[in-house]
Order: structure tokens, then sequence, then C-alpha cells
């Protein structure tokens, strides 16, 4: 299997696109879905949409279930907590949210070369080197963000998958405290490689 969020080869219409246009999709995508989706039936309206996204990508149901099934115990903890607070339907939509966001996210990864995404965005904030701005690091940044979505989704489902291989049951000790730790050294990760590239 794959790991999620890795840049797939293929000739689809969202492979074509240029990665800045992907970049711009995604933002607005995600901002229009946040604003817009208030009701069940606009939330199915979004979900038909991604996976429209999905099958003009050329990506199937079973690549797609991959990338959303690490979130579904995030998802849990999260529709639990909003539905004690609030109710369940809201509890439903902000889950809702969450989940095409991710799998949003997911697909722009799977369709554009990580090094393509980081040329997009060198270039479109080159203006801003003029006033002395280093825009190849702000570049980085925006790019191991989108790609750090799906890396997360990633560590999740290995934490479950450990969890399962353990025969404990789910909870916050045993789900929440290992994907933050992970979270972590991901992040500890990224730091050490631009470190050792000279991107303090």
């Amino acid at each position: 299997m794959n790991p999620l969020g890795t840049y797939r080869p293929g000739h689809s219409p969202l492979h074509r696109l240029s990665p800045g246009i992907k970049l711009v999709g995604l933002a607005a995508a995600i901002l229009a879905i946040s604003l817009a989706v208030r009701s069940l039936p606009a939330l199915g309206i979004g979900a038909l949409a991604v996976a429209v996204l999905y099958a003009l990508a050329g990506i199937g149901p079973v690549t797609a279930w991959r990338q959303f099934r690490p979130t579904l115990w995030i998802l849990v903890f999260i529709f639990a907590f909003q539905w004690i607070f609030t109710d369940a339907r809201r509890a439903l939509l902000v889950c809702g949210i969450l989940a095409l966001s991710v799998l949003l996210a997911a697909v722009v990864t799977l369709t554009t070369r990580t090094t393509d995404m980081l040329d997009s965005l060198t270039r479109a904030l080159h203006p801003l080197r003029r006033f002395g701005i280093r825009t190849d690091l702000i570049a980085i940044a925006l790019a191991l963000t989108i790609r750090a979505i799906p890396l997360m989704v990633e560590i999740a489902g290995q934490v479950d998958e450990a969890r399962r291989a353990r025969g404990l049951r789910p909870g916050p000790r045993i789900l929440v405290a290992p994907i933050v730790l992970g979270a972590l050294r991901t992040a500890d990760g990224f730091a050490e490689s631009l470190s050792a590239r000279g991107l303090d």
C-alpha cells in the first residue's frame, strides 16, 4: 500500500492542472465548505462534489477510503465532544467538514508532485523578495503544511493498527497520546531535515 498523500502518476484532468491552480482551488474549496455547509443536505452536496473530484482524478473508492479510514477515530472523538457540548447535528456537520477537508488535501497531494507544488508557490511569492522576505521559506512552510495533512492521517492509522494488533480498546490514552507524540516526532524530523539543508 502506498503512503497516504503520496503522488500517484496519471493523466487525469486534475493531474494536468497547474499546481498553483490546484492550491488556490484547495484553499477556496475548504473555505467554501467551511462557510457554506450549514445543513445536512449541503454536506451531502459537498461530499458529492469531492467524489466527483476523485473520479476526475482517476482515484478509485478503495484509495479514497484509505485516505479517510485513519481519521475515523479522531472524528469519533470530535463527534463525541461536539455532541456533548452542542448537539448531534452540529457534531455531524463539524466532522463532515473536517473529513471533506482532509479528502480535498489528499486529492491535491495525490495528483501533484511536491517539487512542482514548491516551485509554483515560490513563483507566486516572488514579488515579495524585493521587500527582503525569504519567499523560499514561506513556500516550503506551505508545502509542508499541505503534505502534513495526509501525513497526520497516516500517523493516526498506524496508531490505530497498533492498537488493534495489541487487542486494546480505543480510548484517549490509547489513541490520542500516541498520535500527539507521533506528530511531535514528525515535526522534529521536518526541523532536522530543514536545518541540515541550511534552512534554519
